[in-house]
């Protein structure tokens, strides 16, 4: 067995990568939580900060609360970033379905409980449709949306940067194993990054072997592509949204296209539209520190 794993002893190294103030001896604050939602299956979070999180982060498919880290560190304000359903520490469902509108009203009755007073939801991918089919159903809940990198016409090809990881093997022999496939799809990070995504995204079994902390999006009638892949009916949603709303794209991320963009605008004329260059499908993970700075400016314009 390898060493015992503190999620929460990992932040200095996220910091020191990025070149961040980071003082060792007083770190940040954060907890992890846990909320009964009402579908009665448990939601874990990160809350960082000592005083009432201002903003809430939803990750993507196949990821979980920490890919927030570095993003937290930089942008410096008290914050919840909650593992969705499947993920992180969050249950797992017997059906195996997690689409943003069946999660929804779990995810919005966590931020309710654990941040009440946030103004501003930022989502990614999974989480960023999560984000919009929230807001759609809850409006009060917050004031401000953030959607990252993802619009309801993601398709099949589009997505196959993310979905050709997820297809790949359940478990792993090892660490190095299970460390060489994330690099192949993850050419542009550093492996000290990716070796901490892996400690906070998979563990470790008793026999040595690795294996995910995420579930198979798998429902009956439903495959794992086609699951993530088909959100057609999210663009009603986003018209009868009336919050403001920032959209990041990464400048080299395929998941998005103009044809997307288009359509974005011709729903929610109002959007505020960012290109991040330097960033693929995972902007946190890419460009977090300027994805803290877009973050600070867009909640400092009220």
């Amino acid at each position: 067995m390898t060493d015992a794993y503190d999620e929460l002893s990992l932040f200095h190294e996220n910091a020191e990568e990025y070149g961040l103030a980071f003082d060792r001896e007083h770190p940040p604050t954060v907890r992890r939580a846990s909320v009964e939602a009402p579908s009665g299956h448990q939601i874990s979070a990160l809350v960082w900060g000592d005083g009432d999180p201002e903003v809430v982060f939803l990750h993507g498919g196949a990821q979980n609360a920490h890919t927030w880290d570095t993003v937290a560190i930089a942008l410096d304000r008290p914050l919840l970033a909650i593992d969705l359903p499947g993920h992180g520490h969050s249950q797992w469902r017997s059906a195996k379905d997690y689409r943003p509108q069946l999660i929804a009203d779990d995810i919005a009755h966590t931020i309710a409980t654990l941040a009440p007073g946030a103004s501003t939801l930022v989502g990614m991918s999974l989480g960023g449709l999560t984000a919009i089919a929230t807001v759609a159903r809850r409006p009060r809940l917050v004031e401000r949306l953030v959607v990252i990198d993802v619009t309801p016409g993601v398709n099949r090809e589009k997505a196959s940067v993310v979905t050709n990881f997820i297809a790949g093997p359940e478990s792993f022999a090892s660490f190095d194993e299970i460390l060489e496939r994330t690099v192949l799809f993850n050419p542009t990070r550093s492996e000290a990054s990716l070796r901490r995504g892996i400690l906070h995204n998979a563990h470790e079994l008793d026999d040595g072997s690795w294996t995910w902390r995420y579930d198979r999006f798998t429902p009956e009638g439903l495959d794992d592509v086609d699951q993530l892949t088909h959100f057609d009916d999210l663009w009603a949603d986003i018209e009868s949204i009336e919050h403001p709303m920032l959209f990041l794209k990464g400048s080299d991320s395929p998941v998005v296209d103009e044809d997307d963009l288009t359509e974005l605008r011709r729903r929610k004329p109002d959007v505020e539209i960012v290109v991040v260059d330097g960033a693929g499908h995972s902007i946190q993970g890419d460009q977090p520190v300027e994805l803290a700075r877009l973050l600070d400016g867009f909640l400092a314009a009220r």
